[in-house]
């Protein structure tokens, strides 16, 4: 599990440090840094950036520190302005880990762009887990990652295969992203508090 971080909901760095208490003695060593929906933050962390450099402060070097990518780009932040908060905080992050996306071709380029530009962390690929159909097609459709969305349903049969019925199921992405030519470092499974599904999946891959 891996707690995602959101800046603009943090209301100061002491809540920050006991947030960092509670995963230590649960014995949680990642976290996810994201800068948040909030329209005016919390406390003194407005963006993603700020609360990388207090979480490397005061996570003392041990914390592996995961910051968004976003390969269908930000509903409303502009793509330079995303390169270059990634630069900003390459040097404290750990990894890049992709926005819930549908498509292996999507995160493949853009992972080919970052190295392009000198963004050099592993990306780890974004991926939705067994969630109802209903439920992620709103969540896509809130952060903008319709392109991709678009792309498996206009795949005749297994656009319908993956989003029909009342799960969609995942791993015909995750067999695609293994095959590219330049495949993510690994898969970041997003739960949306949909936990139970998670679990039994993952019980299911150690069984294998």
């Amino acid at each position: 599990m891996v707690p995602h971080l959101a800046a603009r909901l943090v209301a100061s760095r002491g809540e920050l440090a006991r947030i960092l208490r509670i995963c230590t003695a649960s014995g949680i060593t990642e976290v996810f840094a994201i800068g948040g929906d909030g329209a005016a933050p919390a406390g003194p962390y407005p963006s993603s950036e700020a609360l990388v450099r207090d979480l490397a402060e005061l996570g003392g070097g041990t914390l592996k520190i995961g910051v968004a990518g976003y390969p269908e780009g930000h509903p409303s932040i502009s793509g330079p302005q995303l390169l270059e908060s990634l630069l900003a905080k390459q040097e404290l992050a750990s990894h890049v880990v992709t926005q819930m996306c549908f498509a292996a071709t999507a995160i493949a380029g853009y992972m080919d762009g970052l190295r392009n530009e000198g963004v050099l962390l592993p990306v780890w690929a974004g991926v939705a887990g067994s969630v109802p159909r209903a439920k992620l097609l709103q969540l896509a459709a809130k952060i903008g990652v319709g392109s991709s969305l678009r792309f498996i349903a206009g795949k005749g049969e297994l656009g319908r295969k993956l989003l029909g019925g009342s799960r969609y199921q995942p791993a015909q992405l995750v067999a695609e992203l293994e095959t590219q030519p330049l495949p993510p470092a690994g898969i970041h499974l997003y739960s949306f508090n949909n936990l139970d599904p998670q679990l039994r999946q993952q019980a299911a891959a150690s069984r294998r």
